[in-house]
């Protein structure tokens, strides 16, 4: 399924596979990484369950002033400490999807693309492999998911103390 309009990391972090879980599941910890550096997620609001709603708002500061983007989706797979399958649209605050093109995307980008979280328990420490598929690794998504999994990797340090 995955291809090369596909962003696929692979990290292996110095921590427990349920902390590397949580990371993913719990609203306080997603809104302490995700988003490229100088992101904020004001909202993350998840519903961790088969067919689960999330909606996930990142805001960025830009030249004119304070920038914001809407996602949603839905948990397709939910297998604690091992899988985590979700969509993902642009939407507005209320979840409405809005489509690519509205939002200044390439004309060819999916309205909906499905992120992909395997984690493989290494007794302590936690193979993580994310894949993004929809997103062309070499677009600035692909760029911005590298910053965030530097920004998990630095709040699991921290959670760890």
């Amino acid at each position: 399924m995955t291809d090369t309009k596909s962003v696929v990391i692979e990290r292996t972090f110095n921590a427990p596979v349920d902390l590397v879980w949580s990371m993913w599941t719990e609203s306080e910890h997603f809104q302490a990484w995700y988003g490229p550096m100088g992101a904020k997620i004001p909202v993350a609001n998840m519903d961790v369950r088969i067919g689960g709603k999330r909606l996930v708002c990142m805001e960025m500061e830009t030249p004119n002033g304070t920038m914001q983007m809407w996602f949603c989706g839905e948990y397709r797979e939910v297998v604690v400490n091992e899988r985590l399958v979700y969509t993902e649209s642009m939407s507005d605050e209320n979840g409405n999807v809005i489509s690519p093109a509205d939002m200044g995307m390439p004309a060819d980008h999916p309205e909906t693309t499905e992120v992909v979280v395997e984690l493989v328990d290494l007794g302590g420490s936690t193979k993580m492999t994310m894949t993004h598929i929809g997103v062309p690794a070499d677009s600035p998504g692909g760029s911005g998911w590298a910053m965030a999994l530097d920004k998990l990797e630095a709040h699991i340090a921290t959670t760890l103390g």
